[in-house]
């Protein structure tokens, strides 16, 4: 076999270990939101009435909003994609800032969101929380920790981001080796697709 099908064999081994990696930690992703998931349907089912006031509380505007950002980067993201394997790498590489610049957005928009709950003494520990009832409690508990921590995703979501435009800049990425772009943008699709269940649960179901 000659040096150059050999470096063809071991890039194709290197992108299907990628691809498995990821989906393998994308499947462990789905178990742990699928925990917390099945915990508020619990606790929802026992304490319907005190989710229910609770619910109301939420600011539907700015839900729906990053609702509408985070479905336009997984848009985004994906034509980043397609213009890579076409070769466009300037278009690919704007997409990827735009998507880049969507989850900066989502998290301004959230700052604003948790800004007026803390004011209002919507937050852990806060006396005006505690002196509701159980379930009141519950429902802010289970907002600030589900919310918090698929915000912490996107987070991780724009580094890995970040690292695929430095990838694209420096030839790293190409027409040819586009594997991790499309690693990345799968992590964003599952960043995405966990927003889609926590919008209805915490801002539209009352």
């Amino acid at each position: 076999m000659s040096a150059e099908n050999q470096a063809s064999v071991h890039v194709h081994r290197d992108d299907v270990a990628t691809k498995m990696g990821m989906w393998f930690f994308l499947f462990s992703e789905l178990l742990l939101f699928g925990g917390l998931f099945l915990m508020y349907s619990v606790y929802r089912y026992t304490h319907q009435h005190d989710f229910h006031i609770a619910a109301e509380g939420m600011n539907i505007f700015l839900g729906t909003a990053n609702t509408i950002i985070l479905l336009t980067s997984s848009l985004t993201m994906a034509l980043a994609i397609t213009a890579m394997q076409k070769g466009k790498k300037i278009l690919s590489l704007s997409l990827q800032i735009i998507t880049f610049l969507f989850g900066l957005a989502f998290l301004v928009n959230k700052f604003f969101e948790w800004s007026a709950e803390f004011r209002e003494g919507n937050y852990p520990g806060s006396p005006i929380l505690t002196a509701k009832p159980s379930g009141q409690i519950l429902y802010y508990g289970l907002y600030y920790t589900m919310v918090g921590l698929h915000g912490v995703h996107v987070i991780a979501g724009m580094t890995v981001i970040a690292f695929m435009i430095r990838f694209t800049i420096k030839g790293i990425i190409t027409k040819d080796n586009y594997v991790k772009l499309e690693a990345a943008g799968l992590y964003w699709h599952l960043v995405d697709i966990i927003w889609i269940f926590l919008f209805p649960l915490f801002y539209l179901i009352t």
